[in-house]
């Protein structure tokens, strides 16, 4: 298999199915460009791992510190980067990126030697006298394959959850956010131990010979689809994956919810870095008691939200855009505020295109800036690609349902979503979307905050991914258990051995 082709860009857990990972390796001094150094690069990073260091508390301990000390003082070199490749505002950078990777290592570090401990347990009849336990221990040489829509979050949490564990890591940040991936190779090095923390960046053919190393384990965030890939190219060396994907997150609103809380919270985490979000809300299912109200304060609030901007929402480039044009093409339902796309042609020139009715409101005017207008789109084709794909975007359907149980019984019938959200005055109805609707997470009366929780697991089930991390989880992911079994010399009851009489096989039975 080659993950040198790229398919078209699509969301994954939090990134694009076009991003895999990027190429040259940079650590105690930068390498040149392309893939030749990277077999010598694993190969250092092994030699520094088996001298041992990284197992001990107290360099683990450092690194962490290490990591938010960069976070802090470098943190305008990384808004500057997250700006120029996502055009985030400086406040969103700091509160989507920077704020929760510099609390992901703050409670590691608080953690970390209680998690490192031993931990003892009790022996059956049958093994008795002696003792047991088990203990985590670093894997080795760890890959971390991060994307493109939270760079430094998506990145730089995971090498929190490896370096907790005691591993060597290759960071490959993504090649669709370059400025914060150089910003990610020129500090990590002058912040943590160069002789364990490598960054490569490049492109798929880097991401191919990066997997090819047989490396101890990989972490990719992204889609489904190259999640699948990546997952292939790791199985001929047996390396295991942990796969953060995406899917098509819902969001059940009953009709007893609460309208006014339930549209500011939507129309925040739907606009939220331009809908690009893993966990954002895909689309809704609303009772139809209350769907028109909903919608109107969805609007209204997306619109104070913006502080009277108009025009579209900045997105990550030109085929984003117009992948997400195609979905405004041919759904079949009716576009209630937004609509327009501003997009490069392959020719260069800019184009805007608009699926929503004629409207008074000011429309941006094309510019070469990708952008696409928060959109509400109500009661698309069920079979469009708007309501097949993960959106990815600041696009948000929203499907007519006559009950909480139309609303379980439409998300049970596609793939295993990220994330479910039910908005209810109801713990029964809260509950029974818990219990009926496999997710990887459900929230009640929110959106997305389950990410910020480090004492929860994170990670998705079936479709939409393998495997978890946050905290204590994450560092259980690059840990291997190691099971120790201590036993006395003495006594060594001579029944357990052959032959055995009829008399010494009831004994054994009992005791086994």
């Amino acid at each position: 298999m080659s993950l040198t082709a790229r398919p078209a860009r699509e969301s994954g857990p939090h990134a694009s199915a076009g991003d895999t990972g990027t190429g040259s390796a940079v650590a105690a001094q930068a390498l040149p460009n392309g893939s030749a150094d990277i077999p010598a690069e694993v190969a250092r990073l092994r030699d520094t791992f088996a001298g041992g260091r990284t197992r001990d508390a107290g360099w683990r301990l450092r690194q962490l510190a290490g990591l938010e000390q960069m976070l802090t003082e470098r943190e305008g070199e990384f808004v500057a980067a997250l700006s120029a490749d996502l055009g985030r505002p400086a406040v969103d950078a700091w509160l989507a990126d920077l704020a929760p990777t510099a609390a992901e290592s703050r409670y590691a570090r608080r953690h970390l030697r209680r998690w490192m401990r031993p931990r003892r347990v009790g022996l059956p009849l049958s093994v008795q006298p002696g003792r047991a336990r088990y203990s985590y221990e670093p894997l080795g040489v760890v890959l971390v394959i991060g994307p493109w829509n939270y760079p430094a979050y998506l990145t730089l949490s995971p090498l929190v959850a490896a370096l907790a564990a005691g591993n060597c890591v290759v960071v490959k940040p993504s090649e669709y956010a370059p400025a914060t991936a150089d910003a990610i190779a020129r500090l990590l090095p002058q912040y943590l131990d160069p002789d364990a923390v490598s960054v490569v960046h490049g492109g798929p053919g880097e991401t191919q010979e990066l997997l090819a190393q047989g490396l101890d384990h990989v972490f990719f965030t992204g889609s489904p689809e190259v999640g699948a890939k990546v997952m292939e190219a790791a199985a001929p060396h047996l390396t295991p994956v942990t796969l953060e994907l995406g899917g098509k997150s819902p969001v059940i609103v009953a009709a007893d919810a609460d309208l006014e809380v339930a549209a500011r919270r939507i129309a925040w985490t739907k606009l939220m870095n331009s809908g690009q979000t893993c966990v954002a809300p895909d689309h809704l299912l609303v009772d139809a008691a209350v769907r028109d109200e909903l919608v109107e304060r969805i609007v209204a609030a997306t619109r104070r939200f913006r502080g009277g901007e108009t025009g579209g929402l900045r997105v990550v480039d030109a085929r984003q855009a117009r992948r997400l044009r195609g979905l405004l093409d041919g759904h079949g339902g009716t576009v209630v505020t937004g609509g327009a796309v501003v997009a490069d042609e392959p020719g260069g020139s800019a184009a805007a295109e608009s699926t929503a009715e004629p409207t008074a409101e000011p429309t941006a005017e094309p510019t070469a800036e990708p952008t696409v207008e928060p959109t509400v789109v109500v009661d698309p084709d069920l079979g469009a690609p708007l309501m097949t794909e993960e959106i990815f975007g600041p696009i948000l359907p929203v499907l007519t349902v006559d009950s909480v149980d139309a609303a379980i019984a439409h998300v049970n019938r596609g793939p295993k979503p990220l994330a479910v959200y039910v908005f209810s005055a109801s713990a029964a109805t809260a509950d029974r979307v818990t219990r009926e609707v496999p997710a990887g997470a459900t929230v009640v009366n929110h959106l997305m905050f389950h990410v910020l929780v480090p004492q929860l697991p994170f990670g998705g089930v079936g479709r939409s991914g393998m495997g978890a991390y946050h905290g204590r989880f994450g560092f259980e992911t690059f840990s291997h258990r190691r099971s120790v079994l201590v036993k006395r010399t003495r006594p060594d009851p001579t029944l357990v051995y052959p032959p055995y009489s009829a008399r010494t096989e009831k004994l054994l039975r009992r005791i086994f």
